[in-house]
């Protein structure tokens, strides 16, 4: 049975830039009246991932605090509260963020506006069934999206379907045992690649012991 979303807010440091979030309060929460994300597939256990602040999300926002971002176009895949579309959208960049979740625009509209932001381009996409109109990117970002094997081959593709001929991909990945697969496909459509272990992660409550994987593909 549904009942009212509780929700929390927060503000982000990364590095000297204050993001403020409206999030759901916890993991616990879960709202879904219409059927609408059922009939995506969503389950109730599933509904509230995309609601919360991941630590692999607040990798990939410090990491990008310092990117050049001038002149390229980047696209955040699987956003959830879109910490990093927010945290670029505060530095100019031109940012576009997409995620499956019925619920994810709403929240980004809200988070847009607390953060006093410009609007930031979105779409509901689905990577299996890839009828969006996006375009290409010079830079693909996005973190925690391999929770299954199958999304391996879905997000390359994704990702080969949305890339500049030269284009940059950043993905975070906490741990799940799948960035040699991810590797060894994105390899198959021309980019090169590199592992690592973030550096200085003190913004964290405990130590991350994933990965920051880097692709690369000159036009």
């Amino acid at each position: 049975m549904d009942c009212p979303l509780r929700i929390r807010y927060q503000t982000i440091e990364v590095g000297n830039i204050d993001i403020h979030l409206c999030t759901l309060r916890d993991r616990q929460q879960f709202s879904d009246p219409n059927s609408v994300a059922h009939d995506l597939g969503i389950s109730s256990a599933t509904w509230p991932i995309f609601g919360v602040v991941w630590p692999s999300s607040l990798v990939l926002a410090n990491y990008m605090l310092g990117y050049k971002t001038q002149g390229k176009r980047i696209l955040e895949i699987g956003c959830g509260m879109a910490l990093s579309s927010l945290l670029l959208n505060e530095r100019l960049a031109d940012i576009t963020a997409t995620d499956y979740h019925p619920e994810v625009e709403h929240f980004l509209n809200r988070n847009t506006l607390l953060n006093n932001g410009k609007s930031i381009a979105f779409e509901r996409v689905d990577w299996a069934d890839d009828r969006s109109k996006l375009g290409l990117f010079d830079v693909i970002i996005g973190s925690d999206l391999l929770y299954e094997d199958e999304h391996v081959r879905l997000l390359s593709d994704f990702i080969e379907n949305h890339a500049s001929p030269q284009c940059d991909v950043i993905i975070v990945d906490p741990g799940r045992g799948r960035k040699t697969k991810l590797s060894t496909k994105m390899s198959g459509y021309g980019f090169t690649s590199s592992h690592v272990q973030p550096m200085h992660t003190d913004y964290l409550e405990q130590k991350f012991k994933g990965y920051i994987l880097e692709f690369s593909r000159e036009g």
